[in-house]
């Protein structure tokens, strides 16, 4: 399959979980009409980013995976024929918590999940309160329209994660975010394609919309795909509105960019001895 049809969903918290996974199942079957073949929502899509305050009353948004919204949402990717990346808060036993996201194919099959690897703990982003680090590696799931793998905010920081999933065959990489203005807006537009060429792959970046009752700061959307020369493909979504971002990815040009410039070809991992030392 050399064209997919891929999408992103970027939007506001409704105040209520319920109706937040109703808001994505309507996004879901708008981009079924549009011919989406794969979905990634924002990072925690049925919550509000709670992790602008530190309350453990926010734990009782966490669940098992596959567990009750996995479920659900498996029923929908196998009614839409639908590859989806559910972002979601999982709950893997007493005190293992953890930020992930599940991998879901057409049929409706679970493949897996990613749990987030790099957890922040800097004012407004109170996360080390609300999440284990992931202990799953960096997989990259064979699905109907390719190999796709995640990385979730503030990961996208850390290159060696980017790198991982490019060794491990990843052809998208769907990065769900939530991240407001502040100290990291200008780098939204720089470190995505940066990745997305030095890995030679295609990057997914969703931000949610919006101002949260949580928090003073607003998450300023610009959800955009990136291709493998860095190129933006579209525009970037709108930095207030609730948007679907539906676009055309050409997975051909990835092959074209790797025989172009060989990077994976001219990596000294013998020469890397220091970059995984304390």
């Amino acid at each position: 399959m050399s064209i997919v049809r891929a999408a992103l969903v970027q939007t506001d918290w409704t105040g209520d979980k319920e109706s937040m996974i109703v808001k994505h199942e309507e996004y879901a079957r708008e981009a079924a009409k549009q011919g989406v073949q794969v979905i990634c929502f924002q990072e925690l899509f049925y919550g509000p980013y709670f992790c602008q305050v530190q309350d453990t009353q926010f734990y009782e948004y966490a669940e098992a995976v596959p567990g009750p919204v996995v479920e659900r949402f498996q029923a929908l990717a196998r009614e839409l024929n639908m590859v989806m990346v559910l972002p979601v808060y999982e709950d893997a036993g007493p005190g293992f918590l953890y930020n992930t996201a599940a991998v879901l194919d057409a049929d409706g099959s679970y493949l897996g999940k990613y749990r987030k690897q790099h957890i922040p703990h800097v004012n407004g982003f109170w996360e080390k309160f609300y999440f284990r680090p992931g202990n799953g590696g960096y997989p990259v799931f064979d699905t109907a329209v390719g190999k796709v793998g995640v990385y979730i905010c503030y990961d996208r920081h850390f290159p060696e994660g980017w790198r991982a999933l490019g060794l491990n065959g990843a052809q998208i990489v769907f990065n769900p975010s939530a991240t407001s203005r502040g100290l990291s807006q200008y780098l939204w537009s720089i470190e995505q394609p940066a990745a997305a060429v030095a890995n030679e792959y295609y990057v997914g970046a969703i931000n949610r919309v919006g101002i949260e009752p949580l928090g003073e700061d607003d998450f300023y959307g610009q959800s955009y795909f990136v291709d493998p020369e860095g190129n933006y493909v579209g525009d970037k979504g709108d930095p207030y509105k609730s948007e679907l971002i539906v676009r055309d990815l050409d997975l051909d040009l990835i092959t074209t960019v790797r025989n172009r410039w060989a990077f994976y070809r001219d990596r000294r991992p013998d020469a890397y001895d220091d970059l995984v030392r304390p």
